[in-house]
């Protein structure tokens, strides 16, 4: 911990504020080899250039605690929302489903591990709690202590008053009540092969040797028992490489999981159970959306097959959405998929604009190409404004710096993406699609002659 800490107050003294370590815990467990370190940054105003950002100073702190040879180390930002997880990235799970015992989990985990290390979606994946340690068991031959009238709470009970305490009684000194422990002498306690030395009472009130029907060995075995939902489990964390998402990442181990042994599985936690349930719903979203646009584009227009013409323009604006954000090295994550619901709308408006103007030439008797061109032509400076209009509007989302920046950089270059290649593409293919489509679906409407009938009509005269 002083090697970590002299790294971020000497090393990164630009960007770090100052540091503080725990020795004894850490978000895995308790013990005498864990220990935990919180860095507080520098105000955003402090640490404008790209090297002083938390993800490159993270970068750089694992590559100098990678040199540590006695300890594993890592570094990572916190969790975007806290109270779900204690780590940026995923949190996730591996299960003993099948009851195949410990051993076989923790193969199952360096398997998942080795395999993890070589997929390049995926960084920093890690185990999350405490590794195996030599424990000593007690394995009581519960048969021979049954024929010796020895029960199972009496040996319980001596091993935990002769190696922990136990209370037995009070007694009153000066006027004062005080509490009774009774313990084993510290020469007594201090091996392992101490505890041949007790006696156990037996039923009738005889000393029995604790080694007449027990015995001892050492073994591996996890100083933790973890369990989710049931099973026995290993926390395992890990975080997407630059430019991919946490959804990448968390298919990416979700595939590494399938290649595991017959009985081993998986399940998520904290913030990634929360983004696999909401993924799950993403489909059916884009589906709604997309239904409610034709929905209310049929009600505008009164027909059932114009609005075909603006779902055909949907895909052109995603394009430019997409294009964006990869150009940009932005992830795949909610707030891209915010900006790229937002431009399915937009991509209608567009279409909206131009085949309104269409249908009003068509009912004034134009021929379908006449009129195409002509609403095109004028429609052509409202559309230009209103899409420029919008495009700069969102522009500084794009461009913004500072606290919370990559949210609105997501938002703000998925939706200029999509603005762009909604304006100038659908310009183009808006009056192609509408002939087609009428072409196709639109029947056309022969107009009948009116004919008039002469009616001569004579009072008949009342008398």
């Amino acid at each position: 911990m002083n090697k970590v800490r002299d790294h971020f107050l000497e090393d990164e003294k630009d960007g770090v504020d100052s540091f503080m370590s725990i020795a004894g815990t850490s978000f895995g467990g308790d013990g005498q080899n864990m220990a935990l370190g919180f860095g507080k940054l520098k105000d955003w105003k402090l640490r404008q250039r790209p090297d002083l950002k938390v993800k490159a100073i993270a970068g750089r702190a694992m590559k100098a605690f990678s040199q540590i040879k006695g300890a594993r180390v890592f570094a990572f930002p916190p969790p975007p929302v806290i109270e779900l997880g204690m780590a940026v990235g995923f949190d996730f799970q591996l299960q003993d489903r099948g009851g195949l015992g410990h051993e076989k989990l923790m193969a199952a985990r360096n398997q998942l591990l080795g395999m993890a290390m070589k997929d390049p979606r995926l960084v920093r994946v890690r185990p999350n709690g405490m590794e195996d340690v030599a424990e000593y068991h007690i394995d009581v031959d519960w048969e021979k202590a049954g024929a010796l009238g020895v029960s199972i709470a009496t040996i319980h009970d001596t091993i935990g008053a002769a190696f922990g305490s136990d209370f037995v009684n009070n007694f009153i000194q000066a006027g004062r009540v005080k509490n009774v422990y009774v313990q084993a002498d510290a020469p007594y306690r201090m091996l392992p092969k101490d505890l041949e030395k007790l006696y156990v009472r037996n039923s009738v009130g005889k000393m029995v040797p604790f080694s007449s029907f027990a015995s001892c060995r050492w073994a591996q075995g996890s100083p933790k028992l973890e369990r989710y939902n049931a099973f026995s489990s290993i926390n395992i964390w890990g975080e997407p490489t630059p430019g991919h998402s946490t959804g990448e990442a968390m298919t990416a181990m979700e595939e590494i999981a399938a290649k595991l042994p017959q009985g081993i599985g998986f399940d998520w936690n904290g913030l990634s159970y929360q983004e696999r349930m909401a993924t799950a719903q993403g489909p059916i979203l884009y589906a709604f959306s997309i239904f409610v646009i034709f929905l209310c584009v049929a009600a505008l227009y009164e027909s059932w097959t114009i609005p075909f013409v603006n779902l055909l323009m949907l895909p052109l604006g995603v394009l430019g959405a997409i294009l964006a954000t990869s150009l940009r090295g932005l992830p795949n994550d909610v707030y891209f998929q915010i900006g790229f619901l937002t431009t399915l709308g937009l991509s209608t408006k567009n279409a909206i604009l131009i085949i309104q103007f269409i249908k009003e030439r068509l009912r004034h008797g134009d021929n379908l190409i006449d009129a195409t061109l002509g609403a095109v032509k004028t429609r052509f400076r409202p559309v230009i404004m209103t899409s420029l209009a919008f495009f700069f509007g969102v522009l500084p989302l794009a461009i913004a710096t500072g606290a919370g920046a990559g949210a609105m950089n997501a938002i703000g270059t998925a939706v200029c993406g999509g603005m762009l290649s909604a304006t100038f593409i659908d310009l183009i293919f808006i009056p192609i699609f509408f002939v087609l489509v009428s072409k196709i679906f639109m029947k056309k409407q022969k107009k009948q002659p009116t004919e008039y009938a002469l009616v001569s009509t004579t009072p008949k005269e009342v008398r």
